[in-house]
């Protein structure tokens, strides 16, 4: 694939070097493989089932139906079928709960989703879907804690960044066999836009995209998802555990903003907002996320009295990234969330009285610079060359590149006293973890005003990955470059991919780290790497030596 970049600012890949200075259908299947397990013309679960967006009364559970051989994702074909689903307190369904019947359509792609309500707090349901007498595998799920109730604790798988074409989705099959977990949070790019052989390269490639072209129509997402839906180790993911998702920019194309992004070619690829408009669709049909009517994914979930998980849409209102080094990142008129979202989180963080605030971001909100200067001199230079005020950022993509939102936000924390706030975050294939100082320059004197943890990719290039290195060769020495230059930043892994378990009570916020041994291996094993957490009313991460489970 050609690059073609609209603006200056670098492509993920990129910005990854700039830190230097298991599926059992397989993807050339994924198209004949309704044909080749549906020849009676009955109707097949494919797609495995899903629930998501827990509440305290009720969640939203998925799947998709193939009713004839030729309804293949995204053609549009196929009749309309009758799917009915059940609720039960018990695997062998011999306590049921709720039922009911839906009719999947060509115009949704015979997705189904069911919003179920009366459900009792903080209780495991097994859940399945029937069509014509046909049984789909059953699913695990689970509701948030009572609104006011005093829940003891909370525990969160957390993910991002699944290449397909890159490697097997091992990490979430180990989630997947955790019983301890309350749901798994997905940060975004579930799926990428690439054509086949463009991220990675052709000979790096472990399985091969479907449809093979990047994606820019709505019958190319919905394959897309579906291709990933294939995987057992996903399907094995969503039927453990409820997921909460976000999206980031590969659910729509790279570096995505409002009006573009940089993987995009007016013309060629057609109007930008047709894309979206597909892109959209195409997830809020194929995602156990509940659809809304502004086009977005951010919304608040609330686990009892223990926290409140803030859920940002960090591409669909964001200005058109800058360049770097250049001081348009300061810009007030420019924004990463846009007015009414950022008054949205401002205001809910305000007016929470959960004792941890949990906000999901897409991309980092913790400064990551470099050249800064000392404070007394940073100021007249940067207004003099017209250079970012907290240096040179490596990622204008993150919040780096919006600085005036992040002031505002992080301004907002300190004047109203709002205290344990804890970013959790994907995006840049790395684990990480950070204080979020409210001015970077004279950090540790100064104030943080909050704390972030990164996780690393599931199976997206890192460091080692695009130098074609050994894990450590060079990262020892980018990492310690990073954090000689960013004081606030405690740890930060290039090579490794993997997730996170974040393990909340009234205490402390605690994220476990863990690791893969190889992506390319269909049964890779996994390892315990770190953990870090923040107390109770100190805005600062600590190390700590063993994992909560």
């Amino acid at each position: 694939m050609t690059s073609r970049k609209l603006i200056s600012a670098p492509s993920r890949r990129t910005v990854v070097k700039a830190a230097a200075v298991t599926a059992v259908v397989t993807p050339a299947l994924v198209a004949t493989a309704p044909a080749a397990r549906a020849q009676s013309g009955v109707p097949q679960f494919l797609h495995g089932v899903a629930s998501g967006d827990p509440l305290p009364d009720g969640v939203l559970l998925w799947t998709r139906v193939t009713p004839t051989p030729d309804a293949l994702p995204g053609s549009g074909l196929g009749p309309d079928v009758t799917v009915g689903w059940e609720l039960s307190e018990d695997r062998s369904f011999t306590l049921p709960v709720a039922s009911g019947a839906t009719v999947a359509t060509a115009a949704s792609d015979h997705t189904v989703k069911v919003d179920v309500r009366g459900l009792r707090p903080a209780t495991s349901y097994w859940f399945r879907f029937t069509a014509d007498g046909v049984v789909s595998a059953e699913g695990r799920t689970r509701t948030a804690p009572a609104v006011d109730a005093a829940a003891p604790g909370i525990r969160f798988g957390v993910v991002s960044c699944a290449n397909w074409e890159a490697g097997w989705f091992s990490a979430y099959r180990h989630l997947a066999a955790r019983t301890d977990l309350d749901a798994v949070l997905h940060l975004g790019d579930y799926v990428y836009e690439y054509g086949t052989g463009s991220y990675p390269a052709a000979k790096y490639t472990v399985r091969r995209h479907q449809p093979a072209h990047e994606i820019v129509s709505l019958a190319d997402y919905r394959l897309r998802h579906a291709t990933y839906k294939t995987d057992a180790d996903l399907q094995a993911l969503h039927a453990a555990h409820p997921v909460v998702a976000i999206w980031d920019d590969h659910e729509f194309a790279n570096d995505a903003w409002s009006d573009g992004a940089e993987n995009h070619t007016p013309g060629a690829e057609g109007a930008w907002a047709d894309r979206v408009a597909a892109a959209k669709q195409a997830y809020f049909e194929w995602m156990p996320v509940r659809t809304s009517t502004e086009g977005t994914v951010y919304r608040r979930l609330r686990f009892g009295r223990l926290a409140d998980l803030h859920l940002l849409d960090l591409r669909s209102f964001r200005s058109q990234q800058s360049g770097v080094g250049s001081g348009a990142v300061d810009d007030p008129e420019r924004s990463l969330t846009g007015r009414a979202q950022l008054d949205w989180l401002k205001s809910g963080l305000a007016a929470s009285d959960a004792t941890w605030q949990l906000v999901g971001t897409s991309v980092m909100i913790s400064p990551v610079a470099f050249g800064a200067l000392p404070a007394d001199l940073l100021g007249p230079l940067t207004e003099l060359l017209g250079l970012p005020g907290e240096g040179i950022a490596i990622n204008v993509d993150q919040w780096d590149g919006y600085t005036d939102d992040r002031k505002e936000l992080l301004r907002h924390l300190t004047d109203r006293g709002i205290r344990n706030t804890v970013f959790l975050t994907g995006d840049i294939h790395m684990a990480w973890a950070n204080d979020v100082p409210v001015k970077a320059s004279t950090y540790p004197v100064s104030a943080s005003a909050a704390t972030e943890f990164v996780v690393t990719s599931v199976t997206s290039d890192n460091l080692d990955d695009l130098l074609h290195v050994a894990p450590g060769t060079v990262s020892v020495v980018a990492s310690g470059a990073i954090r000689a230059a960013n004081r606030h930043v405690k740890w930060v892994d290039m090579d490794h991919h993997g997730y996170g378990v974040l393990d909340v009570t009234a205490e402390r916020s605690q994220m476990d780290y863990y690791t893969v041994s190889d992506r390319a291996d269909r049964d890779a094993t996994t390892a315990w790497t770190r953990s870090y957490r923040t107390l109770n009313g100190t805005q600062r991460v600590e190390r700590v030596y063993q994992p909560v489970h």
